[in-house]
């Protein structure tokens, strides 16, 4: 059965930051605690999104880590009850979303937050009691402005999924202009983490046209910008299309992810140093060769359809081409430049075996298949 579902109010222009007092105002929001990062805020676009809400009285939480944790919720969860706080405003990356999205199930629900997590049997636990949120993406990359999830790593050290409509933002306000001034790097991370999110919803076998439409169409637009944003990071048709391909990726993953992402949520947890979507640039290349072989991928001709869109010749070249695109854009060379070992290998597999994105994949993925993977991508 196909599952077809789009309620995100979204805001997408330069210059779009200015709407989010109007936002607030449509959402029911009149105390908010702003989410955020300590870059963020030194780059001057908390600032921004300040000057956006005059008048109002607004709490700031700018302490979320690279990869959002329970400890940080709980942080930002007390200033938010401190300030008697009616809604959320996340600002920054998929970090600062993620984590406005679990202050957003712990400020509203008791217990710990583990017990929401998807793998727990958490997902019916989240109720519309849930803080709004609006999200102002400043990266292009999670896209989770506009997506129901969030990963979070619990006290467990676990990095767990966290699903819910409830989670959905109520807004998402896409200003390519925050993204202007992103470092070289972090644009190419956060870049390839977007094209990963198009190409693993467009491979997943889930029946929904819309979502394949939408996900292909980012690719496309990804791929054909993601060099000249980190070349150029003033380039702002290449920023536009950049977003655009992050949200576009994300409104498809109601599909479902595979491999890709099990491996780099289980890796992330093991080392909650490395950044994802650069894992997710990492793995790409032998995901795509083992879906290759999966029977809907090849009914489909998804993997011809996808080289289409990134302008070439075969399938056949996707896997190289990825490799290539990463070196353009002075990303590692594999996981050993990252710092993974084989001995990481077993606790990774087990992770990635326990994942909420494992059984989404167009082929079911063995132990012994994910050591392969991790092998080819070392």
């Amino acid at each position: 059965m196909a599952f077809i579902y789009y309620l995100t109010q979204i805001q997408f222009d330069f210059g779009a930051v200015k709407l989010l007092k109007q936002e607030c105002d449509r959402v029911g929001i009149t105390r908010p605690l702003i989410v955020t990062d300590a870059g963020v805020k030194a780059a001057g676009v908390l600032q921004k999104a300040l000057d956006a809400l005059p008048g109002m009285p607004v709490a700031v939480f700018d302490q979320t880590p690279s990869n959002p944790t329970e400890a940080a919720v709980r942080a930002a969860v007390e200033v938010y009850k401190a300030n008697g706080c009616d809604g959320l405003i996340a600002v920054g990356g998929g970090s600062a979303i993620d984590c406005a999205k679990g202050v957003a199930i712990a400020a509203t629900h008791d217990g710990p937050l583990t017990h929401y997590a998807t793998i727990e049997g958490g997902s019916p636990r989240i109720t519309e009691k849930a803080a709004p949120l609006i999200a102002v993406p400043t990266t292009s990359g999670t896209g989770s402005e506009v997506a129901r999830g969030a990963i979070i790593i619990v006290d467990d050290h676990r990095k767990l999924g966290f699903h819910s409509w409830h989670i959905l933002p109520k807004a998402a306000i896409c200003d390519p202009e925050l993204t202007l001034g992103l470092p070289p790097k972090l644009t190419a991370a956060t870049g390839m983490d977007a094209i990963a999110h198009c190409m693993e919803t467009f491979m997943a076998p889930a029946i929904n046209p819309p979502a394949d439409g939408i996900g292909l169409d980012g690719l496309e637009r990804g791929w054909a910008n993601i060099e000249r944003a980190t070349k150029d990071g003033s380039d702002r048709d290449a920023r536009f299309n950049l977003m655009s391909a992050s949200m576009q990726g994300a409104m498809a993953f109601q599909k479902g992810l595979g491999c890709v992402h099990s491996l780099s949520h289980s890796l992330g947890g093991v080392d909650p140093r490395l950044h994802h979507g650069t894992l997710n640039a990492m793995f790409l290349p032998a995901v795509v060769r083992f879906n290759a072989e999966a029977e809907s991928v090849k009914k489909e001709r998804r993997l011809e359809r996808m080289a289409h869109a990134m302008g070439l010749q075969s399938a056949g070249d996707i896997p190289e081409a990825i490799k290539d695109m990463n070196a353009r854009l002075g990303l590692p060379t594999g996981l050993a430049a990252m710092g993974v070992q084989r001995e990481m290998f077993d606790n990774i597999i087990k992770g990635a075996l326990a994942d909420h994105c494992h059984k989404t994949n167009p082929r079911i993925a063995t132990a012994q298949d994910y050591e392969e993977m991790l092998a080819a991508s070392l």
